[in-house]
């Protein structure tokens, strides 16, 4: 087998690992807040098991980068590919611990009332697990139009972030006794800000991979 065909099949396994990485975020995500709609201590607790599951295979996919790095010797465009994997896998773990987050907050209110009727929050998952989708699929399709997209995306998760702390912000100045479940919303809020800023960081790292020039550099 020669060092290319050697090489090209070690990067579609750890393509493969991307993905499945991926998908397990995407459930997280989506469990996470769920279980703070639904009231569902154990859909909290499968995003806790999921996000074991995430950062071991963090490491597994890191492993294997930094083997191909150190055994293929692969050319400027091939480095490009695994650094960009390497990037990519800290913000999806970093996204699986923001879940993780949210599902912890979900028990702590339990079955308090919540001051309001959660509207924007899915809307953000929705919008978010959708972005981190994107990213890693930019990715594995040389898709780097898709990639760039994720930036005019996230706008319309901080629109609904700012139009979630207006609301908060409001309802606190009416009900001050529930300031604190408010500022669990507003952390909650601001987990699902950050996921999508994670996505297009992912999304800027494709764009490198593809082009060799990473946004934020020129």
């Amino acid at each position: 087998m020669s060092i290319r065909t050697r090489y090209e099949r070690e990067l579609k396994e750890i393509f493969d690992k991307l993905v499945l990485m991926c998908r397990h975020i995407e459930v997280a995500i989506e469990k996470s807040v769920r279980s703070l709609t639904e009231r569902d201590a154990g859909l909290a607790k499968e995003v806790f098991e999921a996000e074991e599951l995430v950062d071991r295979m963090e490491r597994d996919i890191e492993q294997a980068c930094l083997k191909i790095l150190m055994m293929e010797q692969p050319v400027a465009r091939d480095f490009r590919e695994v650094s960009a994997v390497l990037k990519m896998i800290t913000d999806l773990e970093r996204i699986g611990d923001q879940a993780r987050d949210i599902a912890e907050i979900s028990m702590q209110l339990g079955s308090e009332q919540y001051i309001k009727k959660l509207v924007h929050i899915p809307q953000m998952a929705v919008i978010v697990i959708q972005m981190v989708k994107d990213g890693v699929q930019s990715y594995i399709n040389r898709d780097v139009e898709l990639a760039r997209s994720l930036d005019r995306t996230d706008d319309k998760v901080d629109e609904l972030f700012n139009l979630v702390m207006s609301e908060l912000i409001e309802l606190v100045k009416k009900n001050p006794e529930k300031a604190e479940q408010a500022a669990m919303f507003i952390i909650i809020n601001k987990y699902l800000e950050r996921i999508g800023d994670h996505a297009v960081n992912i999304g800027e790292w494709v764009e490198y991979a593809i082009t060799g020039s990473h946004p934020k550099s020129e």
